[in-house]
């Protein structure tokens, strides 16, 4: 997919507590990136039969629409103020929230996320829209849950997929921004006692494969430190699942980082059983990172 130099991030906004977290961190994204904000509310009053237009008892001016496009005016406000000199607009748009964010996706540098939230976005930490839209978007999306930190390194999982390089592109990027080191973790070998009897190959001893997910870890990681050489890189190879082993770095990380698919450690990256565990458990905001031929 190209993205085109003026493409923006795109927030999705509701009113919520959650949604305005994402407006904040969404207001940051662009400016860092030296990108527009896009800022988009769903509604789909037109199939629920419901009038946009003022309460037939209320004053003129009072009714859904009114209440859509103050929520709009309220996340333009924030996120002008969490970010002074944002290039910031909003837009209303028909259609249920997981479609118009999966259109937005198409032409979005970022697409930003909260991890709850209320009208239009309900829901949003994998229920129904949270999890189309970060299984299917055509961009990275960035769900904002957990403890939204200024410290800490971004932490990326790895397992020399192709999925696993866009990740650990977009997380070196996001550190440089963010001006913080850099985590790479590769989790091998953490496999039930009886799966690992019956699945792991005879030839492969524990140090062989050890040594082997280590050149992987490396050569995932060869050539970015040119590349960014403000960015403190540390590699981390453990022996212990890989959404637990992620998890426990999200309790101190800025944020966590996975692929859209990967294989080896990190099996099913488009939103397997890794990427749905540490979207529900992270303690920090987490980025889903999509190969440039995802879906």
């Amino acid at each position: 997919m190209n993205i085109e130099a003026g493409a923006a991030v795109v927030v999705g906004a509701d009113g919520s507590a959650s949604s305005l977290s994402a407006i904040r961190a969404a207001a940051s994204e662009a400016v860092g990136r030296e990108r527009p904000l896009r800022i988009v509310h769903a509604y789909i009053w037109a199939a629920l039969d419901v009038a946009g237009g003022p309460a037939a008892d209320g004053p003129p001016g009072i009714g859904m629409r009114a209440d859509a496009e103050r929520i709009l005016a309220e996340a333009l406000l924030e996120a002008e103020k969490t970010a002074p000199g944002v290039r910031a607009t909003t837009a209303l748009v028909e259609g249920a929230p997981a479609p118009v964010l999966l259109r937005e996706s198409r032409t979005a540098v970022l697409l930003v996320i909260g991890d709850r939230g209320l009208d239009g976005f309900r829901s949003l930490l994998l229920g129904s829209v949270a999890l189309h839209t970060t299984t299917h978007a055509a961009c990275p999306v960035l769900v904002v849950r957990g403890q939204v930190r200024t410290s800490g390194p971004v932490v990326v999982g790895v397992d020399g997929s192709a999925g696993s390089a866009s990740a650990i592109g977009f997380a070196i990027d996001e550190a440089a921004r963010r001006t913080t080191g850099l985590t790479a973790v590769l989790a091998w070998g953490a496999f039930d006692a009886v799966d690992q009897k019956d699945t792991l190959p005879l030839v492969y001893e524990t140090g062989a494969l050890k040594d082997e997910e280590h050149r992987v870890l490396s050569e995932s990681l060869a050539g970015w430190a040119q590349r960014y050489p403000q960015v403190a890189i540390e590699q981390e190879l453990v022996r212990e699942r890989p959404a637990a082993a992620l998890i426990e770095r999200s309790q101190s990380a800025q944020l966590v980082v996975t692929g859209s698919r990967g294989r080896g450690g990190f099996t099913g990256l488009l939103l397997g059983s890794v990427s749905q565990t540490v979207l529900h458990h992270a303690n920090c905001p987490v980025a889903i990172a999509r190969t440039p031929s995802a879906d």
